[in-house]
């Protein structure tokens, strides 16, 4: 998918993490570093974790009741109370999401989808997928257009989110050393659906402002290049009143889809981007991943390699963070003497 025309394998001890602000807002209800909270978050933890195993199988209260190791009814008040959704709704949406994307991405009947995510009939399913998405599958699978999908977070590492903050790990002073992988990729000219915010500068203040829906719209959009990001843009992708941090997903050059309502589409020049791709992480150690990378940006000095930066070429972005293959974030660079 891209040219790779230069790596190189970087060690740096990481000893002053980076400050990262809390959501002062947070929807979850459980609060405290102690033990009680954490068995709450576990138990929910657990039911997500059944969930995502069986989604294709029937599931019962008794079923996440023996997963969350509480009784039916309090399983049933703890998991809307940190999820803010009962655990059958959240199993509808998330069984609607799946389909929408097995609808998208291929010729499968509609029928056979709606048996492999355990609804009962075609008229059942189809009942259920119009009143969530506004469409019927078929039409969705003849036209695929962007869809508000469902994509729940880890409450576990929402939870973390919360906790650590930044005051807990601007505390924290020993030594961590971090094997960071970096390359230098090609970027072709392209187009950015893009979702902006007004005042945001990461990723927790423009979930505060925008909400957390619009990756799963994003997501949802069949012609898109690469997976979503988060970025920072540089001025010149802003406009007035926006914000500096947004998110959104990158599309053919000569894109003509849908463009999802209240986000907007823009041209990105082709550039070079270096990718800062540290090691596989556990999940409870997502955050001291992210900030260790940024670390290691910080200090990196491309010119030793014959790259300087180059900010206004496009927005600097990170992508999902997931523990199996290390946190990744990325920086427009140029090459030296190169016009």
């Amino acid at each position: 998918m891209f040219s790779i025309p230069y790596l190189c394998y970087t060690a740096f001890n990481i000893t002053t993490p980076v400050k990262k602000s809390n959501i002062e807002n947070a929807i979850l209800n459980v609060r405290g570093d102690n033990v009680e909270s954490w068995e709450k978050v576990n138990a929910v933890q657990r039911m997500q974790d059944y969930i995502a195993s069986h989604l294709a199988e029937p599931i019962t209260l008794h079923m996440l009741a023996q997963a969350s190791g509480y009784s039916p009814w309090y399983c049933t008040r703890l998991f809307k109370e940190l999820c803010g959704k009962s655990p059958f709704e959240y199993i509808r949406l998330l069984r609607l999401s799946k389909a929408a994307l097995r609808l998208r991405d291929s010729d499968d009947r509609v029928l056979d989808v709606a048996l492999d995510f355990v609804f009962d009939s075609h008229e059942g399913f189809t009942r259920a997928f119009s009143k969530q998405f506004g469409l019927s599958p078929k039409e969705y699978q003849s036209r695929t257009p962007p869809l508000r999908l469902f994509m729940p977070y880890a409450i576990r590492d929402y939870y973390l989110m919360l906790q650590k903050g930044g005051n807990h790990m601007a505390e924290k002073n020993e030594k961590n050393t971090a094997a960071v992988f970096v390359q230098v990729v090609e970027r072709p000219a392209r187009k950015l659906i893009i979702k902006r915010g007004i005042k945001a500068t990461e990723y927790f203040s423009y979930c505060e402002e925008v909400g957390c829906d619009i990756w799963g719209v994003l997501s949802s959009i069949k012609e898109a290049l690469y997976e979503p990001i988060g970025m920072w843009l540089p001025d010149r992708f802003r406009t007035a009143g926006t914000s500096f941090y947004a998110q959104g997903v990158e599309v053919p050059a000569d894109y003509t889809g849908m463009v999802p309502e209240g986000c907007e589409i823009i041209d990105l020049p082709a550039c070079k981007v270096m990718v800062f791709q540290g090691p596989p992480y556990e999940d409870e150690q997502y955050s001291e991943a992210i900030e260790q990378v940024w670390e290691v940006m910080k200090r990196y000095n491309p010119e030793l390699y014959g790259f300087t930066w180059a900010d206004d070429d496009g927005p600097r972005f990170q992508l999902a963070p997931m523990g199996y293959r290390g946190y990744i974030e990325a920086r427009p660079v140029r090459q030296i003497n190169s016009k």
